[in-house]
């Protein structure tokens, strides 16, 4: 009796230290200490300790190492050990795949779901209720009705669970909602601050709308667990978009000493091989990332993704249809295939798959966004013309479809010819006067605010002015730059980098026209000047993480300059040529070098050019920003501009005081001088606006249109400009004037009825009748301020050409302002002249 007694008492005594053993080596496992976590279940396990979480944690383990046959045997020995286990089946399904065994696999899901209907009794702990929840998902359950039955209750009877947060948040990845899993990960950080997998998760949530914190995320992933693979992995992916292909390689290579057989990372390298045009070793790393699992969908569901991302859809589409090969039922690869073709042009097939996405998955956020985008795309209206095929909402497109058609046939047989191209499919132009839905258009979620376009080859995709009220552009600009991407694009057969793709479509803008494109401005000049000039061999990455919206931009200006130098230093058929080279797979470096001189000497060069032309902008102005105390007061202000005359913050800010204070004649002192000294400053707020405000003050009519026309050959979307040079065209009946600004407005904002009412009273004015008739009609789409004149004046014109039109539009003027008198005057005169009445027979007498 007494043995027994001792063995039971020392049992008992050793459950808490094992309850201890289990969480260091839970902390260890999300730590990264691999090899350590290993060698304590091998231990646990030869003392026969009969609890299912040690091969748990070693089979996990093994895995983060790529050890994957040993993952296998250590499930398959387990389950003798722990029959009736569900979450070793769960794992063990994962562990099945990844060795290639996906019938063993599908055994194991059977059993998780015979034995969680016939003995649901059994399972009550929160690791088996997520087991049976996520269990349920891969079987293609409801996911809301998941979370309401599983993982909330575990959640809410269990609150400092970490595991409930990584599957919902995992969950939320798995459907595109990023918000949500942003929102599960922070709570989850919250509470598991220097957890590795928390960080991890919350990187991935930011990862398409924020860089910054995504960085973030992923550097406290490694500060808690140094061998983080999906983090180096993630990380790689990210140097792979900004063209960093050395780092992704390094980084590659240190997830692999990790994880020898991850395939992930061995698809990435394919990725790179692909992007290097090294074929054999493209095919190399995709062997290996296959070695154990022949049929793994994902591998080529990651390549052909990547590969998209850099506008390879062609390629990228390829890729998902193997991968649907091996499963056909797998939404990521079907999901991506669809918005590849989408891309392409392929709008039939595209639109299917999104169909038997959203059937298979009604929670995926990609999938019901773009089938309640092709629902509102259902009522545009298309428009063709031999080279495209332009949709647009209908209003829109009654106002200005057929111009931009007209204006995009301009451009094609602009640039077409410059660089010696010939398409052979028509170009697909959608524009879109909700933003939201040009994002979902173009990238599957709403955001992407900054974008005024985006080209993905055949297919353009843009905001209209109507999206853009805050920030006018112009969209014949926009148009300008999209079509010039079709064309490089195609030359290059989408193998070119980022920075020389919009380097060349801002370059052409100014070249097509002076007043469009990004030009230097005081902002840039103080970013060439300062540390902000970004080496052209590195100038991809400022476009994947700038650090503001001004260093975009600049990103965009500063590529262009690149283009400029390299077409007026080596020509433009060797520009052609490199071109003609990236086609052929030949890294950017490489081509520059063939057909200009090595990148190194490039840099050198073009950062000597650029700090000249930064230096040649407003040379004799003092551009040193002032201290904080300089300008505090207005009696500092004036001894500071005494002491530094040329100042261009103090100037300016003199300015403004004195406009502030309608002292107008000495305003013109500061403004003129900085014109004088920076004569070629165009943004809405420069001194040639708050000059021109100045002279109309003073009365100064000639003084004032002459800074106005000076400042509109400078800026093509100075619509203020524009509208007072239409006002001033009128009073002065200069007819011909008045038609050349409401273009110009047009060309910015062909939604606003100002311009159209301008060209269409210009051109009543210069007996245009016709076009008159037209543009009075366009404005009525437009909702004016007052539709009675409009109806008026179309009902005078179509009187005079004999259109009995007339006489209803003028009974419009009449419902909208019923004592407007020169319509009733006009009434009047429509109306035939009135009978005499006929006279009536002779009463006869009474008698």
């Amino acid at each position: 009796m007494f043995f027994p007694r001792v063995t039971l008492l020392v049992a008992a005594l050793a459950v808490p230290a094992l309850g201890a053993d289990l969480e260091s080596a839970r902390q260890q496992l999300r730590a990264g200490a691999y090899e350590e976590v290993i060698q304590q279940a091998v231990e646990a396990t030869a003392q026969n300790l009969r609890v299912e979480d040690w091969p748990l944690l070693r089979t996990r383990a093994l895995l983060a190492v790529g050890r994957l046959p040993e993952a296998r045997n250590v499930i398959d020995e387990a389950l003798t050990r722990f029959p009736f286990s569900l979450r070793l089946r769960l794992l063990g399904y994962d562990v099945l795949r990844q060795n290639g065994d996906v019938e063993g696999a599908k055994t194991l899901f059977t059993e998780i779901d015979q034995f969680a209907t016939q003995r649901s009794w059994a399972y009550r702990n929160s690791e088996d209720r997520l087991a049976i929840g996520r269990a349920a998902l891969l079987a293609g359950a409801d996911p809301k009705r998941v979370l309401d039955l599983f993982y909330d209750p575990v959640k809410k009877a269990n609150p400092e669970f970490r595991d409930v947060y990584l599957e919902t948040g995992d969950l939320a990845l798995e459907k595109n909602d990023f918000a949500l899993a942003g929102k599960v990960f922070g709570q989850a950080a919250q509470k598991f601050p220097d957890d590795a997998d928390v960080q991890f998760g919350l990187a991935r949530a930011f990862a398409p709308s924020d860089s910054d914190a995504t960085a973030e995320a992923l550097e406290a992933t490694l500060e808690h667990n140094p061998n983080h693979v999906g983090a180096r992995l993630l990380i790689a992916d990210r140097a792979i978009d900004s063209e960093q292909y050395d780092e992704a390689s390094r980084l590659l290579d240190e997830a692999l000493k990790i994880n020898p057989t991850k395939p992930e990372a061995h698809a990435l390298r394919g990725v790179l091989a692909n992007l290097r045009a090294d074929a054999k070793g493209e095919r190399e790393s995709r062997k290996a990332a296959l070695e154990f699992w022949p049929t793994n969908p994902a591998v080529d569901q990651l390549i052909g993704r990547k590969l998209s991302q850099k506008y390879r859809f062609a390629e990228g589409a390829a890729r998902q249809r193997q991968a649907l090969k091996f499963d056909p039922g797998f939404i990521p690869a079907k999901m991506q295939l669809a918005q590849d073709l989408l891309r392409l042009g392929d709008d039939e097939e595209g639109w299917q798959l999104v169909e038997q996405v959203q059937e298979a998955d009604p929670y995926d956020v990609v999938a019901f966004n773009l089938i309640t985008l092709r629902d509102r795309l259902a009522k545009f209206t298309t428009l063709t013309s031999e080279h495209f095929l332009l949709r647009m909402d209908p209003r829109e497109s009654a106002i200005y479809g057929e111009e931009a058609l007209a204006f995009l046939e301009k451009a094609h047989e602009t640039l077409t010819k410059k660089y010696g191209l010939q398409l052979r499919q028509k170009t697909i132009v959608e524009i879109f006067p909700e933003q939201k839905d040009f994002a979902i258009r173009t990238f599957g979620l709403p955001g992407g605010a900054g974008y005024l376009g985006v080209c993905f080859g055949r297919l353009i995709t843009a905001n209209s002015p109507a999206s853009r009220s805050d920030s006018p552009s112009s969209w014949q600009a926009i148009l300008w730059h999209e079509f010039c991407h079709v064309v490089t694009l195609t030359l290059t057969k989408n193998k070119m980098p980022r920075w020389l793709s919009e380097g060349i479509s801002v370059f052409e803008e100014r070249q097509a026209r002076g007043t469009w494109g990004e030009k230097m401005k005081p902002r840039y000049r103080a970013m060439i000047l300062g540390e902000d000039l970004t080496p052209v061999s590195e100038l991809s990455g400022a476009f994947l993480k700038p650090k503001s919206p001004a260093h975009l931009g600049f990103a965009y200006y500063e590529s262009s300059l690149v283009v400029e130098y390299l077409i007026e230093r080596f020509g433009i058929e060797n520009m052609k040529a490199i071109l003609g080279d990236l086609a052929k797979g030949v890294a950017i470096n490489t081509a520059i070098a063939a057909h200009a001189q090595p990148i190194e000497k490039i840099d050198e060069e073009f950062a000597e050019r650029a700090q000249a032309l930064a230096k040649a902008t407003g040379p004799t102005l003092d551009w040193a920003k002032p201290k904080p105390g300089d300008l505090r007061s207005d009696a500092a202000l004036e001894e500071f501009v005494k002491n530094n005359p040329n100042n261009f913050e103090a100037l300016m800010q003199q300015a403004a005081k004195l406009i502030r204070a309608k002292e107008w004649a000495e305003a013109k002192v500061p403004l003129q001088k900085l014109i004088e000294l920076y004569p070629n400053q165009y943004e809405p707020d420069s001194a040639y606006a708050l000059l021109a405000r100045v002279h109309r003050e003073l009365h100064e009519a000639d003084a004032e249109l002459a800074i106005l026309k000076k400042l509109t050959e400078l800026s093509a979307e100075a619509t203020e400009a524009f509208e007072r040079l239409i006002e001033l065209a009128r009073e002065r009946q200069d007819w011909p004037e008045m038609l050349a600004n409401a273009e110009r407005y047009a060309g910015v904002n062909p939604l606003s009825p100002l311009p159209h009412r301008a060209k269409a009273e210009a051109d009543e004015a210069l007996g245009k009748k016709s076009v008159a008739i037209a543009g009075y009609r366009t404005v009525l789409q437009l909702d004016p301020l007052d539709p009675a004149e409009v109806h008026y004046r179309l009902a005078r014109l179509l009187r005079e050409t004999g259109d009995p039109a007339a006489k209803r539009e003028l009974l419009l003027a009449l419902e909208e302002a019923p004592r407007f008198r020169a319509a009733l005057k006009l009434l009047l005169e429509m109306q035939p002249a009135e009978r005499a009445p006929a006279t009536p027979p002779a009463t006869p007498a009474v008698p």
